[in-house]
């Protein structure tokens, strides 16, 4: 075993070996923490995040309404790909739509998908 292996193994022994519950600290945050079925929609919430072509319609509807024709063509995907996500999007209320005639435009369903995604891209950016 080398010495940075050996020194780790130490500030881990040490850690464990001391084990102190700062019970302020603990009480004032169990105050404050959601249900467990409200973690359990936020995880969902998050969930859809983590598909490209859904973050990819989001970017695409935070700069215009849309119709599935224009995703498809603006992301050279297929109209039957990108209504599937878009069901999903408005299954979880992030997208919204409006029917003009025989077309139905996509837009966000409000501000706060927009700052989500822009604070993501301000992260990943820094």
């Amino acid at each position: 075993m080398g010495r940075e292996e050996l020194e780790e193994l130490d500030e881990l022994e040490e850690m464990t070996e001391y084990s102190h519950i700062h019970e302020a600290i603990v009480s004032q945050v169990q105050q404050v923490m959601p249900e467990e079925e409200q973690l359990l929609d936020l995880a969902e919430f998050f969930k859809v995040f983590g598909d490209s072509t859904r973050i990819k319609i989001l970017y695409v509807l935070s700069q215009s309404e849309m119709c599935v024709s224009d995703i498809a063509t603006l992301l050279q995907m297929g109209q039957s790909a990108i209504s599937h996500q878009l069901r999903v999007l408005k299954q979880m209320r992030l997208v919204k739509f409006r029917r003009e005639g025989k077309t139905i435009f996509y837009s966000l369903s409000d501000g706060h998908i927009q700052t989500i995604l822009a604070q993501g891209m301000e992260h990943i950016e820094e």
